[in-house]
């Protein structure tokens, strides 16, 4: 009678041999997030390389030349941009200067308040007030532009900068993001030993709360004034005079009049690229504060 044979069941020296050869399963898998990120990265970057290198063309090299190709005239585009309607842009930029400087630095402030009452003091109802303000985040600004705009109507201040500057105050996002820090960065104890030494509650909020939420209100103030900077469904609803025009509404009625001027395109995409640069510049500087700050816990722990 013949026998059947029974495999033998691998040892493990045989199954490591079988598998030394072989790259650990998060090694084999590395490469796949990287290579999204990188074509995340490119995807964004792209606009940009476009944006820059057709500043440096004509308007005749705009249409007739390779896409990625640069031009030869970007000063002439600046020289261009400059003598518009005796300078306008500028103008536009400083409005915009002026609504996302002064508006951001007023909402950090409204939020830097708000944000410490809501994480520091027990009342009957904060988690209300709070959940409506979180309700306010989910809501999309489309739905209330026209109550603002009815509301400033009534007020008589439309077509004015405090149209557009009033309603950038309260930033639902920027308390938010005070709340979470404030919870976060300033120790109950802490300010129940300033009571104990007889200081004020504005007093506390200012010397001791405030100096220890600086790095949060620095990101409240960063994430506001690229909002209001990029806003252009408020100011389209809110002006009529192109002298109060942000850049955004500005950059919107040149690629309109472009329509039948081509030549306007150029002074479009130039404007578009000096537009980012405030923004980039004030990205760098409020890095470079994150790392000072982030090295100075380092050495106070």
């Amino acid at each position: 009678m013949t026998s059947l044979a029974v495999p033998e069941a691998p040892s493990a020296a045989g199954t490591a041999d079988a598998t030394r050869g072989r790259p650990p399963l998060r090694r084999r898998i590395a490469p796949v997030p990287t290579l999204t990120l990188l074509l995340g990265a490119l995807y964004c970057l792209l606009p940009v390389a476009w944006v820059v290198i057709a500043s440096t063309k004509s308007g005749r090299e705009l249409f007739t030349t390779f896409t990625f190709a640069p031009g030869t005239g970007f000063t002439d585009n600046l020289r261009d941009l400059d003598a518009y309607r005796d300078g306008v842009y500028w103008r536009w930029m400083g409005n915009s200067a002026l609504y996302a400087g002064l508006g951001a630095l007023l909402s950090t402030c409204v939020s830097a308040v708000s944000g410490y009452a809501l994480a520091t003091y027990r009342f009957r109802g904060r988690e209300t007030m709070f959940n409506v303000l979180l309700a306010g985040v989910l809501m999309p600004p489309i739905i209330l532009a026209v109550p603002q705009y009815l509301l400033l109507a009534k007020a008589d201040l439309t077509d004015s900068y405090l149209s557009v500057l009033l309603p950038q105050i309260l930033s639902p996002y920027g308390v938010y993001l005070a709340r979470i820090y404030a919870a976060a960065a300033v120790p109950a104890d802490v300010v129940e030993a300033g009571r104990m030494d007889g200081a004020g509650e504005w007093r506390i909020f200012t010397r001791i709360a405030l100096p220890m939420m600086i790095p949060g209100l620095v990101t409240v103030f960063l994430f506001q004034f690229v909002a209001v900077w990029n806003n252009f469904l408020l100011p389209y609803i809110m002006l009529s005079d192109d002298e109060k025009f942000p850049i955004t509404l500005g950059l919107f009625t040149l690629l309109e009049q472009g329509a039948n001027t081509p030549a306007l395109y150029t002074l479009v995409i130039t404007g578009a690229l000096l537009a980012v640069v405030p923004l980039v510049a004030l990205f760098l500087v409020v890095q470079r504060f994150w790392s000072l700050d982030l090295l100075s816990g380092a050495v106070k722990s």
